[in-house]
């Protein structure tokens, strides 16, 4: 096998690895969420805080871009609920 064709398969495998994880992470995320009291309030403070933390992950090189905008949506959004 060349080694131009053995560096695509990994990157290809690495990809479906990466994309299954945030399948994962999305179904737990939606699981907390449908398991959290429908009535639960949330302070604002509380998820600018949160969004300031993804922000400061982000920048540390924690999370990668993809992840970090899927998060970001999230927040804001509950953020637009709220309001």
């Amino acid at each position: 096998m060349s080694q131009a064709r053995f560096q695509k398969q990994q990157r290809e495998r690495t990809r479906k690895e990466r994309a299954a994880m945030k399948t994962a992470r999305k179904e737990e995320r939606r699981e907390e969420k449908a398991s959290a009291e429908p009535g639960e309030a949330v302070d604002e403070t509380t998820i600018l805080a949160e969004l300031a933390a993804l922000h400061a992950k982000y920048d540390a090189g924690e999370i990668e871009f993809d992840d970090f905008l899927t998060a970001r949506e999230e927040i804001t959004q509950r953020l637009v609920d709220i309001s």
